[in-house]
């Protein structure tokens, strides 16, 4: 229903760092975060379109047309919403990991290779 507005804050407010703290954002390579972020977040909402759940009219969200519903909304967005979050934020972790040992593991093997008789 609404899952991807807790990775649409996050997205938001790293973009908001990555445009003011610039040489801040470079050393964390935050453009890769945002993108991993923006397109997860543009993928749910073309999904939830598809399936009827988000509408170009207001309220928007069809969870919210029923007030009974908000609860299950928002239950579902700090669920959801967050193992989504948290996801992206463990794969973004990942690829900086992967790119700041991969050059040295390859240094390692260059160098045994050339002590080895």
């Amino acid at each position: 229903m609404a899952c991807f507005l807790v990775p649409m804050v996050l997205a938001i407010i790293t973009s908001i760092i990555q445009k003011t703290a610039q040489s801040f954002a470079e050393k964390l390579k935050l453009w890769i975060l945002n993108t991993l972020l923006w397109g997860g977040v543009i993928l749910l909402a073309i999904e939830h379109v598809w399936h009827g759940e988000i509408v170009p009219w207001p309220p928007f969200l069809t969870a919210m047309a029923n007030p009974v519903n908000i609860p299950i909304l928002i239950y579902e967005m700090i669920t959801v919403g967050s193992i989504i979050s948290i996801t992206i934020l463990i794969t973004w972790g990942t690829i900086l990991a992967i790119s700041y040992y991969m050059p040295r593991m390859v240094i390692l093997k260059v160098v045994e290779q050339v002590k080895k008789p």
